[in-house]
């Protein structure tokens, strides 16, 4: 009977992910907002069913108590974030809210299979940072200062980049952590939220070149820090992201082309310099030649991928933790193993919506800095979904980067999190601005209507006072002629 349920449910995991994929890209094209709103539902629905199913499949492996009542958190919580989101900001964006949830959706389910203890610590991390993210929104709304102090998160962020540089704790070769007791975080996730809007604020103030060049160097040198803390995926992140930025603002390509220039220069002196990105180069060129050592991580994510097919082996029918890191790292292959080539592939597709809707909003935000910060944000997002993704399937080296919202690590959740909230209220910005243009559009009509109104009655009044100025001479000469005619009728 197990078996039977788990083989069903390969097949149901791969329906209800599908349309919800198909819902992130069809409402979008929908004029009536009652279809629209509709649409919204129905994913909410699927992210519940494919939740309960995943969680009775996994009841049914471990026969659990405790798994019941983390379902029951779970649902309560993503429930509570769809209903209050709404209840307090009416005009949220239903489609990242509804991705939003879905991926930490995925997260809890994996993380679940994995290693349940990491999944509780994940859950609670993330109630937290939930809860946070509820007064994002009109923070960035209504906090007009936050442009205005770039050289304080600029200089902020350097600050604890150096601090982790120079204290923090190694790990897979890289200085990632600060730890403080039994609690240790890692700041470059909360540095990514200060490095995009010190560059916004920078690029919406001015993009002249001497102001280019200081807003450059700041930024060289927090990836330049990066570098020598060997954390080579943030340092990446970090130079695309304002690379994109820069040239968004600037509209220059000679910046592109010359920081790309600089780009490949500097990965070709880190493998020279570094050791483990030479490892990484060479797991990547080479996996099965190295496969009990350096690339032994690479090669058991292959075979997970590879061993899942298109429809999957099933939750716990597959052996994801023979990948070194599988948490974190390769998820991806975790999700591919178990749920099937085509979760995967859809999984992708709903990430790449989360990016084509930042960019989108970017775009139609007026205020600058709002805008480079959304269109930041977005490049911070999809780039680091492609490192991920890229890494766990031998497409690019392993960056060691996480999986947004899915990938365990508390530090990356709660600046996921945090980033989304934040596109949130950059979204409310651009309604805002959308209701005050209309605002202006009817005042202006009103005005233009106003004007013809009185232009009219100023020409009813002048021509009125030229039939008078007409017809009191013609009763004048009528008086005459009117007397004569009495005269005559009396004779």
């Amino acid at each position: 009977m197990i078996d039977l349920i788990v083989e069903l449910s390969r097949y149901g995991f791969v329906i209800l992910i599908a349309l919800y994929t198909f819902l992130c890209f069809s409402v979008l094209r929908k004029k009536d907002q009652n279809e629209v709103n509709h649409g919204w539902k129905v994913q909410n629905l699927l992210t519940f069913l494919i939740h309960l199913l995943a969680f009775v499949v996994i009841f049914i492996q471990t026969w659990q108590v405790d798994i019941v009542i983390f379902y029951l958190l779970q649902f309560f919580l993503l429930q509570a974030v769809l209903v209050f989101t709404r209840l307090i900001y009416p005009q949220i964006n239903r489609l990242v809210l509804n991705n939003m949830c879905f991926l930490l959706m995925i997260g809890f389910v994996i993380l679940t299979r994995l290693s349940y203890d990491r999944a509780v610590r994940q859950f609670q991390i993330a109630a937290a940072a939930l809860l946070l993210s509820l007064i994002v929104p009109v923070l960035i709304r209504k906090c007009a200062f936050l442009q205005r102090i770039p050289w304080i998160y600029g200089i902020a962020g350097l600050i604890l980049l150096l601090t982790v540089s120079i204290v923090g704790e190694e790990d897979s070769g890289a200085n990632l952590s600060l730890v403080l007791g039994d609690f240790s975080f890692q700041p470059t996730e909360l540095v990514k939220l200060t490095f995009v809007f010190f560059a916004a604020a920078r690029l919406a103030k001015s993009t002249e070149f001497k102001d280019v060049v200081l807003t450059t160097i700041l930024a060289g040198l927090h990836v330049l820090v990066l570098v020598f803390s060997r954390d080579l995926g943030g340092a990446l992140l970090f130079f695309i992201t304002y690379l994109i930025m820069l040239y968004t603002a600037a509209k220059k390509p000679l910046y592109l082309l010359g920081g790309l220039g600089a780009g490949v220069l500097a990965a070709l002196v880190g493998y020279q310099l570094f050791y483990h990105v030479r490892v990484r180069v060479l797991a990547w060129t080479d996996p099965f030649s190295v496969i009990e050592n350096e690339g032994y991580q690479i090669t058991q994510s292959l075979f997970a991928i590879g061993t899942g097919g298109w429809l999957g082996m099933g939750l716990y029918r597959g052996m994801p933790n023979k990948i070194p890191v599988v948490e974190e790292d390769f998820v991806f292959s975790a999700i591919s193993e178990e749920f099937g080539g085509i979760f995967a592939v859809c999984l992708i597709l709903i990430c790449m919506s989360c990016f084509i809707m930042f960019v989108n909003i970017a775009m139609q935000i007026k205020n600058n800095f709002c805008k480079y910060s959304a269109l930041g944000f977005g490049t911070l997002y999809g780039f680091q979904v492609f490192l991920t993704i890229g890494g766990a399937i031998r497409f690019i080296p392993s960056t060691g980067v996480t999986l947004p919202l899915v990938s365990y690590g508390g530090s990356s959740i709660v600046s996921s999190i945090l980033m989304f909230a934040i596109i949130q209220g950059m979204y409310l910005l651009k309604e805002d601005e959308e209701l005050e243009l209309e605002k202006e559009r009817e005042r202006a009509a009103r005005a233009r209507a106003k004007a013809r109104k009185a232009k009219k009655a100023g020409k009813e009044a002048e021509h009125g006072g030229r039939e008078q100025q007409k017809t009191e001479p013609e009763r004048r000469q009528r008086r005459p002629k009117a007397a004569a005619d009495g005269k005559k009728e009396k004779s």
